[in-house]
């Protein structure tokens, strides 16, 4: 916990000393007294303190990754590698305009995410993309074309939930708050052969109410925690098929996510600070955009954010539909200058939350869609699907931000420069979690062994 007077050390300990000669002791207690003596003082901040109790070796959370799914796929033409000397059926009305990071330019309708691109990094050559709307490369990294394993490929944070557990028994490893789609492919794909027990937990559907414990006391459920203990020698002897397995996972699970409200504090916007929520934006979770697609709720950000506080390790959710098309007067540029704004406000919130609470080294955040799109503009579909080349945006995970990786061509068509796959993203994420895809496997429901990454991910050195 932070002391904001002191710390606990005893009378013989060794201070830590920052470069300037400050002790950490000495930074904290400047902190606290001016915070006590009012803004107007110019004294610390709050967000200030807690990066520097993080930078002196004191993390509030474990290694984490935030991933959000553009759903229907994200026009990349349009927002992180514009074209503006392309001729106009190509280029688009969308300007771009100058970051704070000399020659990196994005669009124009992300005015707040140009104000911190030092803060994050765009991959402008994303290869190996599937040309359908299938979210399962998104959420594994598989191109599902190949085939896939007995049980099927797990999605990234049922792999990590399988090879870390959960970080605190107050939450769970692996949390997802995606919106149920109809459209069933930008769905998530599940588990896989890591098994049920490594299932997300999804609070947006009926999980949420069970973690209300509707009557029962800390001592009632310790007397079912001795009953199923007794009868579970008996339970491994009767079935042994890999779900009842889980369920042991699911019930030590249940119990500590009873016993503590950290899980369902953290779900609640109604205890975070109100200028927060409305940094963030808000967005009505009921309305699906164009029926199918995912709802454009800002807030989900803010929720990731505090989950990760929680103990959460990996937390997935969907945003808005990205499948814009054409028609009379080309209704993609209306639903972009729609979006836009407000994808700009949501994402900028989260990654300077990030940095200002302390979490910016811990937490890595990619966001991506399945696909690019074409690089001509029809009037009858506007941009269509474009599986060869793709972009994405990664920030946080103490990751070496600032940077372009990747160049397409002219028209953004083809990428000319430095290739990236989803294997060398998920790689990295992997690195930045602990776990190294060279070495690491999990099993499949036949027994072989399988490697985490696709096309023998390898890890985006630039970024490391």
């Amino acid at each position: 916990m932070l002391n904001l007077f002191g710390s606990g050390a005893g009378p013989g300990a060794r201070p830590q000393r920052f470069c300037d000669g400050l002790s950490r002791r000495s930074l904290l207690r400047i902190g606290s007294l001016a915070a006590i003596g009012g803004g107007a003082s110019g004294g610390w901040s709050l967000p200030a303190i807690l990066a520097a109790d993080a930078a002196a070796g004191r993390r509030a959370s474990p290694k984490s990754v935030i991933m959000i799914y553009l759903v229907g796929g994200p026009p990349h033409q349009d927002m992180f590698d514009l074209k503006p000397q392309a001729p106009r059926e190509f280029a688009g009305p969308w300007r771009p305009v100058q970051t704070n990071v000399p020659g990196i330019e994005i669009c124009e309708a992300f005015e707040n995410l140009a104000k911190i691109a030092d803060k994050y990094t765009l991959i402008r050559s994303l290869i190996g993309n599937q040309a359908d709307h299938d979210a399962a490369q998104v959420f594994h990294g598989r191109d599902t074309r190949k085939g896939k394993p007995a049980g099927g490929w797990p999605q990234f944070g049922s792999m990590v939930s399988s090879l870390l557990g959960a970080a605190t028994p107050t939450a769970p490893p692996f949390v997802s708050l995606c919106y149920p789609c109809t459209h069933g492919p930008y769905n998530e794909p599940g588990a896989g052969f890591a098994g049920a027990a490594h299932s997300p937990f999804r609070p947006l559907g009926p999980a949420r109410d069970e973690l209300v414990l509707k009557g029962i006391s800390l001592d009632r459920l310790e007397d079912r925690r001795g009953l199923l203990k007794s009868v579970d020698r008996l339970r491994r002897d009767v079935d042994v098929t890999t779900n009842m397995r889980g369920m042991d996972v699911f019930t030590e699970r249940a119990l500590g996510l009873l016993t503590s409200s950290q899980l369902a504090d953290a779900l609640d916007l109604s205890k975070e600070d109100p200028r927060v929520v409305e940094r963030y934006g808000s967005g009505d979770p009921t309305v699906f955009m164009d029926e199918n697609g995912a709802p454009r709720v800002p807030q989900s950000m803010l929720v990731a954010r505090r989950l990760i506080e929680a103990g959460v390790r990996v937390v997935t959710l969907n945003y808005s539909k990205w499948d814009w098309h054409g028609g009379p007067g080309n209704s993609i540029f209306k639903r972009e200058a729609e979006d836009f704004p407000v994808f700009d406000q949501a994402l900028s919130a989260l990654v300077e939350d990030l940095h200002q609470r302390g979490l910016a080294d811990d937490c890595a955040v990619v966001v991506w869609g399945e696909f690019g799109r074409t690089p001509k503009i029809s009037d009858i579909v506007g941009r269509d699907h474009w599986p060869q080349v793709n972009c994405a945006f990664l920030a946080g995970g103490g990751m070496r931000h600032g940077q372009v990786i990747g160049a397409t061509d002219r028209i953004g068509a083809e990428a000319i420069a430095r290739p990236v796959t989803f294997g060398d993203v998920y790689a990295t994420l992997f690195h930045h979690l602990g776990i190294d895809v060279q070495s690491t496997t999990l099993t499949d429901n036949q027994g072989r062994p399988q490697y985490l990454a696709d096309d023998g991910g390898t890890l985006i050195r630039e970024l490391v």
